[in-house]
């Protein structure tokens, strides 16, 4: 029941946010043919870049003329970053907003326990990131196809999973926020600061050597394209670190919410 309503006013959301970034990352793999036959010309605008920007896109590892290094630097970005946005959004007022709605009292008038609550809602924001994530990976192969160059599907796979578990981790620790808080507008906002500020942090671990250490603290550099392209596999360390925060995050949640004073 819990599932079926959530899954019904989160459905708008999930459309607008798949056919949105689907469309962008079609229209990025669009352009991919008409650049690779102009090579030359790439080369010479990539060397105009300026060091410490090709080496926060990963353009200093990745070949910008084979196909996956156009997607690596072009496209995953915009699919790890704004996918991250969704999450923090979608997970952040989940449980939250039945407090802030008033409708929490409807809820606890049903036969259902809390951890069915829980579990249900989660279950929702899960679903619905394995759906965004099977859009924009199906858009992406058929944007490969706009193209005469082969790639890696293994490669590809990796990468497509890499996005998931970052969405992942920045949804459970949201959807966490979403138990402790009431307020979903100050969930909402601590969400969204966690994902660009994180994002900020790898992006000055590229600018500066100084600063390299920052990277450690960012999901986003867990899953860097270029890394997972270069060596073909996902950091092994980097993953545990990424599953650890995702199901203590989770495991927060549950604890907390089984004793939390709730205000009907």
């Amino acid at each position: 029941m819990i599932f079926k309503r959530e899954f019904k006013r989160n459905l708008k959301a999930l459309i607008i946010w798949s056919i949105v970034i689907g469309g962008f990352t079609f229209m990025m793999l669009a352009i991919y043919p008409q650049m690779a036959a102009e090579q030359q010309s790439m080369q010479e605008l990539l060397k105009a870049y300026p060091e410490s920007l090709k080496k926060v896109f990963g353009m200093d590892r990745l070949d910008f003329s084979t196909l996956l290094g156009f997607y690596g630097v072009e496209v995953y970005f915009m699919l790890t970053l704004f996918g991250s946005i969704y999450a923090g959004l979608l997970a952040s007022t989940i449980v939250a907003k039945e407090e802030n709605e008033k409708t929490i009292e409807f809820l606890l008038s049903k036969p259902v326990a809390r951890s069915q609550i829980i579990f249900e809602k989660l279950s929702l924001v899960v679903v619905n990131l394995f759906i965004f994530n099977m859009v924009t990976a199906i858009v992406s192969l058929v944007g490969f196809q706009l193209s005469e160059d082969s790639f890696t599907m293994s490669t590809f796979a990796l990468l497509s999973v890499g996005a998931f578990i970052l969405h992942l981790t920045f949804a459970s620790l949201s959807f966490m926020l979403s138990t402790m808080m009431r307020k979903t507008r100050n969930i909402l906002s601590i969400s969204l600061g966690i994902v660009l500020g994180t994002y900020f942090l790898q992006v000055m671990a590229g600018l500066s050597e100084k600063a390299e250490f920052l990277r450690y603290f960012t999901p986003f550099k867990y899953v860097d394209a270029a890394d997972i392209i270069t060596d073909q596999a996902l950091n092994p360390v980097y993953m545990s670190i990424l599953l650890v925060l995702i199901f203590g995050s989770l495991a927060a949640a549950f604890f907390v919410y089984q004793r939390k004073d709730i205000a009907v």
